[in-house]
C-alpha cells in the first residue's frame, strides 16, 4: 500500500453529486449520518428524489444556513436539515416500518470497511471504549433495495477501507451494491470489487495501490 497522502480526487461535495446522479427518478432514499448526508444537497434537474431520515421525515431537504435553522428540524444525526413542499413527519417506529416493509428504494451509508463480497463495516471499531451507536444501519441494510457507501478511500492513517474481509463488527453481511469513494467508483460483484469510473486525473495503479483487495478494471 502507498503512503502517498497527495489530496487527489473529488471533494465531498462532488461525490455526494456523484451519488446523486446514479439515484433513480422517483426512488426513495435514506441518506446517513457523515458524507451521505450531502446528497440531500443534489437532484438532479429533471428528476424527483425523496430524501428520508429514520427519526420520521420524509421529503427532507439539505441542511439550511445557520440564521436559518429551525432547531425542532433535525435529520438522525441531530444535524439541521429542511423539509421540502409535501414532506411528511411520523413517529419514528412507523419511519423503521417503512424501512422494514421494503418501502425504502435506496440507503446511501458511510462506511469504516467495505468487503470485496459486499459486507459492511460502519458502526464500531470493536474497541472496548468505542461507543455503541449502531442506530438503524442494520435495519436499514437489511430492509432496502440497495446500498450505496460514499467514505474516504482511506483512513487518516492511510489504512484501506476496501478490503478482503471487514476485521470491525458487521452491520451487514453482502448488503453493499456500490462504493463512492474521492478516487473511484466501484461495484461489488460476485468476482469482487470491480471499477466502474475513475476521477479525472486519477490512474486505475493509484487506486489499486490504496485499496486491500483486488480491483477489476472492466
Amino acid at each position: 500500500m502507498t503512503t502517498d497522502t497527495r489530496e487527489i480526487g473529488w471533494t465531498r461535495d462532488e461525490m455526494a453529486r456523484r451519488v446523486a446522479i446514479d439515484i433513480p427518478n422517483g426512488a426513495y432514499v435514506n441518506l446517513g449520518i457523515g458524507i451521505p448526508e450531502l446528497v440531500a444537497r443534489f437532484v438532479p434537474q429533471g428528476r424527483t428524489l425523496v430524501y428520508h431520515t429514520e427519526n420520521g421525515l420524509l421529503g427532507m431537504g439539505p441542511s439550511p444556513e445557520k440564521d436559518r435553522a429551525d432547531p425542532e428540524l433535525i435529520n438522525a444525526g441531530k444535524r439541521h436539515v429542511t423539509a421540502l413542499p409535501g414532506a411528511a413527519y411520523f413517529h419514528h417506529a412507523d419511519s423503521f416500518a417503512m424501512i422494514r416493509g421494503g418501502h425504502i428504494d435506496l440507503s446511501v451509508l458511510g462506511a469504516m470497511q467495505v468487503a470485496c463480497n459486499g459486507d459492511l463495516a460502519n458502526w464500531s471499531t470493536g474497541e472496548p471504549d468505542a461507543i455503541p451507536a449502531v442506530g438503524g444501519a442494520m435495519d436499514l441494510v437489511a430492509g432496502v433495495k440497495s446500498v450505496y457507501v460514499i467514505t474516504q478511500h482511506c483512513t487518516k492513517n492511510n489504512e484501506p477501507k476496501l478490503v478482503e474481509r471487514c476485521t470491525y463488527p458487521l452491520t451487514g453481511r453482502s448488503v453493499v451494491n456500490r462504493i463512492y469513494t474521492e478516487l473511484a467508483v466501484i461495484d461489488v460483484t460476485p468476482a469482487g470489487f470491480a471499477l466502474v469510473e475513475l476521477c479525472p486525473g486519477v490512474d486505475l495503479e493509484y487506486v489499486r495501490s490504496r485499496t486491500g483487495a483486488p480491483l477489476l478494471a472492466r
